[in-house]
């Protein structure tokens, strides 16, 4: 039995008042108003991710959890979108079998779009009847985020199956919707798709809300639009959740929704509101198992020194301590099982080639803190007739190489990542997770991906002679090692990318891995060639004359 005296944040009354809450094994027996001061500190219900891809943490579940809860999350809605790109169902049930070894709430869904588009090459499907077999697992509790909106307003049959899967089961479906608007959000939506965590505007998010959807209000390591949407707060509280989407091993050591909550508070919106957004509001849209500080909940709490910064002091998941003093108490869970699939050659120089065939290109413009690009055309620079990467004016090389079968890469040109010299590569490259590879030379762009298929996975940086490079054996997007360890890795190769190769983004890799991420607009990059998510098809490289 736990005793505990404290400031009771009751988020259902609206209140603040002493009290002492006892805690009988994984329950909460009681909390009863006291005449007291109470305890020095609040007591508040545990903080909910309401939408994150865990595999972006580069961490495996068990070891993201151990982050977390130092931040007072207790329960993730986790796509298991990645993993199942790479390794399809065997990669879900992996997701599930970790982080059940651990005291924290993961639920996962059934991911709606493996692979996301057809206009890429992944390591797996998942079609309508696995997302069946899936969703009747106690363990999956939605169909994850249905990116294939295309899909949606043309009535595509196994697209049509899988949302009448979810239905048949009784389970909510995520939506990923990004500038949809006017009717085609209306019938997207009427669908049976309840959320969408893709609004960049407020315009766009007040239009969707309008449309009864829930709007999960999004800050990542790459796409933050918090400062754009949180007016929602005010205007439709009871729509609004907060969650990370992706988050990177450097930026979880620093915080998690804790730091939202806080931001929302600081800014003047209403503390119960904001509460509300990462506590009540999950709980019931997904229906989770998760207490909300009543009698007969689960002990999923926490303690914080005031409502203001919300510095955690103490984190509880079924009534055990599993953080203390920004401390994660739960024991580090040895992976043994690195489940993976990797095929790639060592590369060649003569990959990279892009012999002139127009008189301008077609550029990725890629944006700090955006998952969106947008497209501009320029003369190229060329050198013995050919197209080569242009560091003065920072248009680079960008390469995607298939890792699942071998072939030759697709090569197209980039501008934002501002490196004076060297290469950057990572095969956490959404949504298939193939590599993905940007540099200022053929050679330097060669040596990041072959550092890669030595350690069959990871992200890399190279300049010259000198390699810096996190590998990620776990399906080639995640770590075996410890949080803090993994955290403190990539904090040193993203320092290095900037410091020694001049990349000016606060999340080089990040920013990476969304350039292959054909369903978020407008030019992006796969395996299979430059495409144009304006017009959800392949474009030229070369202008027409």
């Amino acid at each position: 039995m736990i005793v505990i005296d404290g400031k009771w944040v009751n988020i259902h009354q609206r209140t603040i008042e002493p009290a002492r809450m006892i805690v009988a094994g994984d329950r909460i027996a009681s909390i009863e108003t006291t005449w007291q001061e109470g305890g020095e500190y609040y007591i508040l219900p545990g903080l909910i991710d309401a939408h994150v891809h865990v595999e972006s943490s580069m961490l495996v579940p068990s070891e993201f959890a151990r982050l977390a809860v130092r931040h007072g999350t207790v329960a993730t809605v986790s796509d298991p979108h990645e993993i199942g790109n790479v390794l399809g169902v065997e990669g879900v049930r992996y997701m599930i079998e970790n982080g059940a070894q651990v005291p924290f709430h993961f639920f996962f869904g059934a991911p709606s779009c493996v692979p996301a588009t057809t206009f890429e090459t992944a390591g797996a499907v998942i079609d309508a009847r696995a997302v069946a077999e899936l969703l009747a697992m106690p363990e999956v509790r939605y169909l994850a985020e249905m990116m294939n909106y295309p899909g949606v307003l043309q009535g595509d049959e196994e697209v049509m199956a899988k949302l009448a899967a979810a239905r048949a089961a009784g389970k909510p479906v995520d939506g990923h919707a990004p500038g949809l608007r006017g009717e085609d959000a209306r019938r997207y939506f009427a669908a049976g798709i309840s959320t969408d965590h893709e609004c960049f505007t407020l315009e766009e998010a007040l239009e969707k809300a309008a449309l009864g959807v829930k709007i999960l209000i999004r800050e990542g390591s790459a796409a933050k639009n918090f400062d754009a949407l949180i007016p929602l707060l005010k205007t439709h509280p009871e729509l609004v959740m907060f969650c990370s989407d992706d988050k990177h091993p450097d930026d979880l050591l620093e915080g998690h929704i804790n730091t939202l909550l806080a931001r929302a508070v600081a800014a003047g919106y209403d503390l119960f509101a904001a509460l509300r957004a990462c506590t009540l509001h999950p709980v019931e849209h997904y229906g989770l198992p998760v207490g909300l500080l009543r009698e007969g909940d689960s002990a999923d709490f926490i303690l914080v020194k005031d409502l203001k910064s919300f510095e955690v002091v103490a984190t509880y998941v079924k009534g055990q301590l599993v953080a203390q003093e920004g401390v994660s108490l739960i024991e580090h869970v040895p992976v043994v099982e690195q489940p993976n699939r990797f095929a790639v050659p060592s590369p060649n120089v003569s990959d990279f080639s892009v012999p002139l065939a127009g008189e301008k290109i077609k550029v990725i413009q890629a944006y700090e803190g955006e998952l969106i690009t947008t497209k501009f055309v320029v003369d190229p620079l060329v050198e013995k007739g050919e197209v080569v990467s242009d560091c003065e004016r920072d248009i680079l090389k960008i390469a995607v190489y298939n890792r699942y079968h071998q072939s030759p890469p697709a090569v197209a040109f980039i501008r934002g990542f501002g490196l004076k010299k060297g290469a950057i590569a990572s095969c956490v490259a959404h949504d298939s997770h193939n590599i993905v590879v940007v540099g200022c030379s053929d050679e330097e762009m060669a040596e990041a991906v072959e550092v890669l298929v030595r350690h069959k996975g990871g992200i890399s940086a190279v300049i010259e002679d000198e390699i810096r490079a996190l590998p990620l054996p776990v399906a080639g997007i995640m770590s075996a090692e410890e949080g803090i360890q993994v955290a403190q890795e990539y904090a040193k190769i993203n320092l290095f990318t900037k410091n020694r190769l001049g990349c000016r983004l606060d999340a080089p890799f990040m920013t990476l891995s969304f350039m292959a991420l054909l369903v978020i607009p407008s030019l992006k990059l796969s395996d299979r060639g430059l495409f144009d998510g304006d017009r959800f098809a392949f474009t030229n490289l070369f202008t027409s004359p």
